[in-house]
């Protein structure tokens, strides 16, 4: 029997194996990126960060979360650099392989990480005056 057995009702979250696995995989692909030049006009010139690798329990499969850098990125750029990502995927699945020691290379996929824009909602919302007023209020 499984010591990570789910119970009912309750999910449970990425094992130890996996946590590890996926910060491995981060920084070889941080590597990956910074020394090979991936030909394509997209990603000509963008500032890339990996900010997180999930990776599945069989460690065959890691979702990379990437998000681009730089002043003037917008929604079209940045869907453009990660579908050129996902188009480069088996070539930097090749690269990562002479970086990291697993059995398996996972399968790679990027998608784009929605938690940057998410923070700097909540931070135009924290500094709105209306907002700033009920927080005052509460003191």
């Amino acid at each position: 029997m499984s010591p990570r057995k789910p119970t009912k009702g309750r999910e449970t979250g990425p094992s130890q194996r996996q946590l590890r696995a996926g910060e491995l995989i981060r920084h070889a692909l941080v590597e990956v990126l910074r020394e090979e030049e991936i030909a394509d006009p997209s990603l000509a010139g963008a500032s890339l960060t990996v900010t997180e690798v999930r990776m599945s329990p069989d460690l065959k499969h890691a979702i990379c979360f990437v998000e681009l850098l730089g002043a003037g990125v917008t929604g079209a750029k940045t869907t453009d650099a990660i579908g050129a990502l996902n188009h480069a995927a088996k070539f930097l699945r090749g690269r990562l392989g002479r970086h990291i020691e697993l059995k398996f290379t996972p399968d790679l996929k990027f998608i784009h990480d929605e938690s940057f824009n998410s923070a700097a909602y909540m931070d135009r919302l924290f500094s709105n005056p209306k907002v700033q007023a009920d927080l005052k209020d509460e003191d």
